[in-house]
């Protein structure tokens, strides 16, 4: 089999993902996402039943199909950071950046996806659950770039910290959302609010880690 039909095919596979989630999200602000099946969404992709549940083994997963990028960023954004940076800094820059695209990892989706989560109690409990994943995976990536002496708990309490501030944030994001504002008004808004926070942590965690991560 050449490279281009291996291409073809997984960009067919794409397609047919994102065609699912589409429809998915559609029936979910529109009826609920509890009271949306996953018949009714093969239904409307034009696709078996197995077929949306090959893709997404989670019906929550149809709804937030970006979780594997929302745990792993706070944890990208530390092994990614520049020698001599701290986790802090890389993290502050990382969330600046998300705040000036309306970047939805960072909170913005929309009122109408924004009050389809917090109608609903299963996607609220699985929004907890990868707000706890990235917390983890944030721990790892600490613990993989502080100094030797570094004590075993001081990375879990740093991604404390730090996912703390970004969940707070998330939810300010959402809560002006569902208020009615704009995206640049958000950003606006929660700029020097997320300043603030993170000049708050600087005096927690100083510059802690600033070894350069192993690559």
């Amino acid at each position: 089999m050449g490279i281009d039909t291996l291409g073809l095919r997984e960009s067919k596979k794409q397609e047919t993902r994102q065609l699912i989630s589409d429809h998915a999200t559609r029936l979910f602000m529109e009826q609920g996402f509890e009271q949306t099946t996953i018949t009714e969404i093969a239904t409307a992709a034009r696709v078996a039943k197995k077929t949306v549940t090959n893709y997404f083994p989670r019906k929550e997963d149809l709804a937030l199909d970006h979780h594997e990028e929302f745990t792993a960023s706070l944890a990208r954004a530390v092994t990614d950071r520049a020698a001599g940076e701290s986790a802090l800094a890389a993290l502050r820059r990382e969330f600046n950046t998300a705040l000036e695209e309306h970047n939805a990892v960072a909170g913005f989706a929309g009122p109408e996806f924004a009050r389809m989560i917090a109608d609903s109690p299963t996607l609220t409990a699985r929004l907890r659950d990868l707000h706890d994943q990235r917390e983890e995976a944030l721990a790892v990536a600490l613990a993989d770039g502080a100094p030797p002496a570094t004590p075993a708990i001081a990375p879990r309490a740093a991604a404390a910290l730090l996912a703390a501030a970004h969940r707070l944030l998330f939810r300010r994001i959402q809560e002006l959302t569902l208020a009615g504002h704009p995206n640049d008004r958000i950003a606006a808004t929660v700029a020097p609010e997320a300043a603030h926070v993170f000049d708050l942590l600087a005096a927690s965690l100083g510059d802690f880690p600033t070894a350069a991560p192993i690559r």
